[in-house]
């Protein structure tokens, strides 16, 4: 089974069983059953500790990472490619720097993107979204 992207909406409803977290979970299943890693691109990995921290306070934070990292999830680092990708969206787009991050991810590794966010509809004909 390919991989996918987890947008940090994704991971965020995930934690707090918001809308669509089930499809989050049934996708972490299938991961672990095929031995697969799930990737979060390092900047979307940034938004899920800031909002973690802003929500539940920053002591919680460490039992919150250590629950993620136990997951079949891996973060997946930046380097110049994807950088200019991502500013590529950046530039034509509406679209956070974080989740152009996140779908430039998708692009270049032709797989596709969870997440709930509406700033992603700018990139739907350019690589395949999950909505939860």
């Amino acid at each position: 089974m390919k991989s996918s992207v987890l947008d940090s909406y994704a991971v965020l409803a995930f934690l707090f069983q918001e809308s669509g977290h089930e499809k989050v979970v049934s996708r972490l299943e299938h991961a672990a059953e095929s031995d697969t890693c799930l990737l979060i691109a390092a900047p979307n990995w940034a938004e899920v500790r800031y909002m973690i921290e802003r929500k539940v306070g920053p002591a919680h934070w460490l039992d919150v990472r250590a629950k993620i990292l136990g997951l079949p999830i891996t973060i997946a680092p930046m380097d110049q490619k994807l950088a200019e990708m991502a500013g590529e969206l950046k530039a034509t787009k509406k679209m956070s720097l974080a989740d152009c991050f996140a779908a430039a991810l998708a692009k270049q590794q032709k797989i596709d993107v969870y997440t709930g966010d509406p700033e992603f509809r700018a990139v739907a004909d350019e690589i395949t979204i999950v909505w939860l």
